[in-house]
């Protein structure tokens, strides 16, 4: 089957949302333009890694072009997004890989999350499957603006926080009803 691949050129709104209670939650990557919406599912952990990394390239990015880049330093108030996901929320895969670069021709982020490769072997192959090649794992590719890619930044950033929080003791999350504490020798806390 030929790979998809889902391309936003600026879109209308790029978000990372969730569905569900925390501790159930279910974390996606949504990209909207033109009445188009994608939707990707992935782990909270990639949530925060992507978040992190977005932040870490933009500071590196204004930092190289001596402040001479279009990037805001912190996400532009007005730009905030605090919208659930669109509807219909239909994941078109689960994502595996994700890769950011720099396009300081045009002063883009490009943001890419490939689908999981379920025969991958090594790092290797995963590497290769980002070439455009017409069989490879489906993708979804995204350009946004220095100030878009902040805005994208925060929110997820503040989504991965709004979780359960964390033992005073062990740090592991609190569930409702409370969880076996390593550090307090298995008692509830």
């Amino acid at each position: 089957m030929p790979r998809q691949v889902f391309f936003y050129d600026q879109p209308e709104r790029f978000v990372a949302g969730t569905v569900g209670q925390p501790g159930s939650r279910a974390f996606f990557l949504q990209a909207s333009a033109r009445g188009r919406i994608t939707s990707v599912l992935l782990e909270k952990t990639q949530v925060a890694a992507l978040a992190e990394r977005v932040d870490e390239v933009l500071d590196e990015a204004l930092r190289r072009s001596a402040g001479q880049a279009p990037i805001p330093a912190i996400a532009p108030s007005e730009l905030i997004d605090t919208a659930p996901l669109d509807l219909p929320l239909e994941q078109e895969f689960r994502v595996g890989t994700m890769a950011l670069a720099w396009d300081a021709t045009d002063g883009i982020l490009v943001v890419e999350a490939q689908a999981v490769l379920e025969d991958a072997e090594d790092d290797e192959a995963a590497e290769l499957a980002f070439d455009d090649e017409e069989n490879g794992p489906d993708l979804l590719r995204v350009r946004l603006s220095g100030a878009m890619a902040r805005v994208f930044a925060k929110r997820a950033l503040d989504l991965v926080a709004a979780g359960r929080k964390p033992c005073p003791f062990c740090n592991l999350p609190l569930d409702p009803e409370g969880h076996l504490c390593p550090r307090q020798n298995g008692y509830k806390r």
